[in-house]
């Protein structure tokens, strides 16, 4: 008579639920997460959103403690990060690290409201966004896109009337005041290239003032209100997260604020920007150009102000280099290991909407940290 064989026995190491197609750039870092915990990693067909929900329903992955998204071009197959979604994790999950500096595709409130801390990638993309970013100021101020359509149109005489007629629109950016809503990590270093390089004057508006030495650094000044900020400035930088509403902050109302002939530029999210308003703007003169490196319905841009010559668009790659996907890897596998480990996240965006009691649980001091900016 054969012998039953016992159930194996629950694993004893931390699981990490792993969503993306793999790991590129970070091997040794992977490595030490495998010798550490179990990780748990679904195909590209169970992270569509339908067998996604399904699996998590049924626990088909077990109750695992951390979820890790170290790419941003796999691992988001289901969608927006949710009640739906979020309701079906397991309670023991304490931590979801993703690539990208946004978070505007997961509700972090709903995160922290189940006490899970989540952790974006945004010191990755720094850099690459702050030159993005310096590269729209200089064409909303120099109107290069007109420029750049003339010469490639091969038209001696398209080229002729951008030599003659275009420096009538353009201007120097030194000395002109860049008004920055968000200066977090992205704002804060397109700020530094842009009074480094120009001599841009430096006037900001934050849900938190930074620091008297932060501020002497690039020669900024603070408004608490961005009404009385918008006034004040010739060209607006938007480098501020959106919230899970999509609710937008540039409007007709925002616009009427700004001096006519201001500039516009957008680094942070396309859902902030009323496009209509915006291209109305841009048509009736009140706005002479902007520069958006994301658009409200992505992956499709909107069809009046591509047909405008002083609107300069790129396909969001403001953060697309090489260095940004390695750090987004780095990140996401040290946040998770970090939290699990007991110890302080690297970048949580959350943890101020978590209780102090319920946030120093997760990792361990009790210390909350706020945003760290978008792009």
């Amino acid at each position: 008579m054969p012998i039953a064989m016992s159930p194996s026995p629950p694993p004893t190491r931390p699981q990490i639920l792993f969503l993306g197609d793999g790991i590129q750039y970070s091997p040794d870092i992977y490595k030490r997460l495998q010798s550490q915990f179990d990780i748990v990693h679904p195909t590209k067909e169970d992270r569509h959103r339908p067998a996604f929900l399904q699996h998590l329903r049924e626990g088909t992955w077990g109750d695992f403690q951390a979820i890790m998204r170290p790419s941003w071009h796999s691992g988001g197959e289901m969608g927006k990060w949710d009640e739906e979604l979020i309701g079906l994790l397991p309670h023991r999950v304490k931590v979801s690290a993703s690539a990208g500096a946004g978070y505007d595709w997961v509700d972090v409130g709903c995160l922290a409201d189940h006490g899970i801390l989540y952790c974006n990638g945004a010191s990755a993309s720094t850099e690459a966004v702050g030159d993005m970013a310096l590269y729209h100021i200089i064409s909303v101020f120099r109107q290069t896109t007109a420029s750049l359509l003339a010469a490639r149109s091969l038209s001696p005489a398209q080229f002729d009337a951008a030599h003659h007629h275009l420096p009538a629109a353009s201007r120097n950016p030194r000395s002109h005041t860049l008004g920055i809503v968000g200066l977090g990590n992205i704002g804060m270093c397109t700020a530094r290239k842009a009074y480094a390089a120009f001599g841009m004057k430096i006037v900001y508006h934050d849900i938190v003032r930074k620091s008297p030495e932060l501020e002497a650094a690039v020669g900024a000044t603070f408004y608490a209100s961005v009404d009385e900020m918008l006034p004040q400035t010739d060209c607006l930088l938007l480098a501020t997260p959106s919230d899970f509403s999509g609710r937008p902050f540039l409007t007709a109302d925002v616009i009427a604020l700004l001096p006519r002939g201001a500039r516009f530029v957008n680094v942070a999210r396309g859902s902030l920007v009323d496009e209509e308003a915006l291209a109305n703007a841009l048509e009736s003169g009140h706005l002479s150009a902007a520069g958006l490196d994301v658009h409200a319905t992505e992956p499709s841009v909107s069809e009046r102000l591509a047909r405008m010559p002083n609107v300069t668009m790129t396909c969001h790659n403001g953060g697309g280099v090489v260095e940004t996907r390695i750090g987004f890897e780095q990140l996401a596998m040290e946040n998770v290991e970090r939290v699990l480990r007991g110890e302080e996240p690297l970048s949580a965006v959350n943890a101020h909407l978590m209780g102090r009691q319920q946030a120093g649980s997760v990792y361990g001091d009790g210390t909350t940290h706020g945003t760290n900016g978008t792009g």
